[in-house]
């Protein structure tokens, strides 16, 4: 990169070391209150004008209603028997990350996929920012297109780039 460098991890740099374990506390919990289903009292994690702001075909939420409503409900419509697994979580002051992988069945409409009643594993990553003991943001990446794969669509219609990894197709290059 030639000149000046973009200001890196503003939103982090100032935070309070001394919250890693009360962010830590709530992390926790709420995984567990998401493995046991809850949506109504699940505000006990939520601040009530938190952010959840997701990748394309998630879309983004703001506030706890919005969240359940056009999340929680739909997700767990289209998913049932869900079970959360965080393969690594970690914790910095106010903040916490984890990635993984939720397994579920396919029970319900999902994207214009009815049910199929497969058995399906969803992998995400999450970033949380934690205040007064409540997550306040949460950015989200949830690998719809590896969902939607295995229930029989590709949304890449055949360009994804697992084509350069099997030997099908001759990856490009950037001009020198």
């Amino acid at each position: 990169m030639k000149g000046s460098r973009p200001e890196q991890a503003i939103l982090s740099r100032d935070t309070d070391m001394s919250k890693t374990d009360e962010t830590r506390a709530v992390i926790e919990g709420m995984v567990d209150g998401l493995n046991d289903h809850r949506i109504d009292d699940i505000g006990a994690f939520f601040a009530e004008s938190f952010r959840w702001m997701g990748n394309q075909g998630c879309g983004s939420k703001t506030g706890l209603q919005e969240f359940q409503d056009n999340w929680q409900r739909p997700f767990q419509a289209a998913f049932s028997d869900k079970v959360c697994v965080d393969e690594a979580r970690l914790f910095m002051g106010e903040w916490a990350a984890a990635f993984g992988r939720q397994e579920a069945t396919h029970s319900g409409d999902f994207m214009g996929v009815a049910a199929t009643g497969k058995r399906i594993e969803i992998r995400y990553m999450d970033f949380w920012k934690v205040e007064q003991g409540r997550i306040t943001d949460n950015w989200v990446m949830v690998d719809f297109p590896h969902v939607l794969d295995q229930l029989g669509r590709d949304v890449f219609q055949g360009e994804g780039w697992e084509a350069f990894d099997r030997g099908e197709k001759t990856p490009p290059r950037p001009a020198s």
